[in-house]
């Protein structure tokens, strides 16, 4: 899978912060995703409370998916 280098790592410990922390994340990628115009962003859960968020080429442009990897 194509990642390019905007990605941020997200770790909470409670539901309340995920929801906070990732869409604070989303929205810094979704800064990157504007001038980039050319990718959409991946949230992939690695594990409990553990996140990325990043571009992604596999995603098209204007989208954001999700995906479990743990």
């Amino acid at each position: 899978m194509a990642q390019l280098k905007t990605t941020l790592e997200v770790t909470v410990s409670n539901a309340a912060a995920m929801e906070t922390e990732l869409a604070a994340a989303i929205e810094a990628v979704r800064q990157a995703a504007l001038t980039e115009r050319r990718c959409g962003i991946l949230i992939t859960r690695h594990g409990a409370g553990k996140y990325t968020v990043g571009l992604s080429e596999d995603v098209p442009f204007g989208l954001t998916w999700e995906r479990d990897a743990g």
